[in-house]
């Protein structure tokens, strides 16, 4: 058969979907200032669903300093991958100043958080270790581990007793192959919001011989006291062998990092295939990502306000019988009770009727009879979104039980 002839006729799980829901459900278009109100097909809309924790896109600063670094040199330099022809002194400060940040020894910047924990994995593990991970780890660290040709073990969402279970197997495993064994969480689950168990992992590291690796992308600047993520929410910094943080979400940029030890950092920074065949990260966006590090250290009212608007909407919608998860982060999800069709048409709603953007998930990913909103807080919102925002939810939880939602069509007007 035609390779492309083949794909015609199975455009993938997503992609299936395309004609019904492209530019409206999947691929939208948000347009003007990024913020909490911005224009969708011509409204203005009360916006939940940028990553933008600490509202670092909107603030002057930091858009002075991107302007200042285009300015001074462009998007383009500096040319070549890091190894060959494009280090220079800021890349290095930047490194620095995040291993500071997060007490450890070195850092390495990445040009993608996605791409570069894919490829961390591939370079930590061979044959001969086993990896044991959380299972509702997120897509790149599952598509790190589909590289991995070992012993890959998976234990239940934040389940410690059957993770004891699954790091004996591992030990047993490696005992024979004379490998190694990492254990891979994340630091704040992306989608339901909760914690991963850092402090209770850790503590199994006097019972097993591991290496632990957490990817905080959600925590970084979002969590502890500080910031410097959910380690330090824990106070488990220590325990943390290897911290992976990304710039896609409270530093509103592009970009990642891992930091550790001073040998594996460097191990990673002459073998990581990602980086040492990619150009360097720009340095109109290695400069800017310095001065939203000195932000995050510098303005704690920031973290301070996001954590009013998360507590406000969070306890909020609580009072009212939402059911919003294990909680623990900023990221907030809603969860009722309906089918895959039912669940658009109350995003078409909250759209339509009450100009309320945020993001849905439906089966697979959660049971079919459970419609979960997911609404990410940020600092640049206002206790009156939030207040707006609950009253729209309440009135649409009712609509939902009278079965106004009803239908096996996606409606065009409620």
């Amino acid at each position: 058969m035609d390779l492309f002839a083949k794909i015609e006729k199975n455009e993938g799980p997503l992609g299936q979907y395309r004609k019904a829901a492209h530019g409206y459900f999947m691929f939208p278009k948000l347009e003007g200032e990024i913020g909490p109100h911005m224009v969708f097909r011509g409204k203005m809309m009360l916006n939940w669903s940028l990553n933008n924790y600490l509202g670092l896109a909107n603030l002057p600063e930091v858009r002075e300093a991107d302007a200042e670094g285009a300015k001074k040199w462009g998007l383009a330099a500096p040319m070549g991958a890091r190894m060959m022809s494009g280090q220079t002194s800021l890349h290095e400060k930047l490194e620095q100043e995040l291993a500071k940040f997060e007490n450890k020894q070195d850092a390495f910047l990445l040009n993608y958080g996605y791409q570069g924990m894919v490829s961390i994995i591939d370079n930590l593990v061979d044959r001969h270790d086993v990896i044991v991970y959380d299972s509702e780890a997120h897509a790149c660290i599952l598509d790190g581990m589909r590289l991995h040709i070992g012993k890959r073990f998976v234990y239940p969402h934040n389940d410690i007793e059957n993770l004891d279970k699954q790091l004996s197997r591992a030990a047993k495993l490696v005992e024979e192959s004379g490998g190694g064994i990492l254990v891979i969480t994340e630091g704040v689950f992306g989608m339901s919001g909760d914690l991963g168990k850092l402090d209770e992992i850790v503590a199994l590291k006097k019972k097993y011989d591991f290496r632990f690796l957490v990817d905080d992308a959600h925590g970084f600047g979002t969590m502890g006291k500080t910031g410097a993520g959910t380690s330090e929410h824990f106070g488990v910094q220590d325990g943390i062998d290897l911290y992976f943080g990304t710039f896609a979400k409270a530093m509103a940029g592009i970009g990642g990092f891992v930091a550790g030890p001073e040998v594996i950092i460097n191990y990673l920074r002459y073998n990581m295939r990602s980086q040492i065949f990619a150009k360097s990260l720009p340095l109109a966006m290695v400069e800017g990502s310095l001065k939203r590090l000195e932000l995050i250290r510098t303005r704690p009212e920031l973290r301070e306000k996001l954590w009013t608007i998360t507590n406000a909407l969070q306890s909020g919608f609580k009072k009212m019988g939402f059911d919003t998860g294990r909680g623990g982060s900023p990221v907030t999800p809603v969860i009722m009770k309906g089918s895959v069709p039912e669940s658009t048409n109350v995003l078409l709603d909250l759209r339509e009727n009450y100009n309320i953007f945020c993001s849905v998930v439906v089966y697979p990913v959660v049971p079919k009879d459970i419609i979960m909103f997911r609404v990410i807080p940020t600092a640049a919102h206002t206790l009156e979104d939030v207040e707006y925002t609950l009253k729209a939810f309440s009135e649409v939880k009712v609509k939902l039980a009278e079965g106004k939602y009803l239908g096996d069509r996606v409606r065009t007007s409620l």
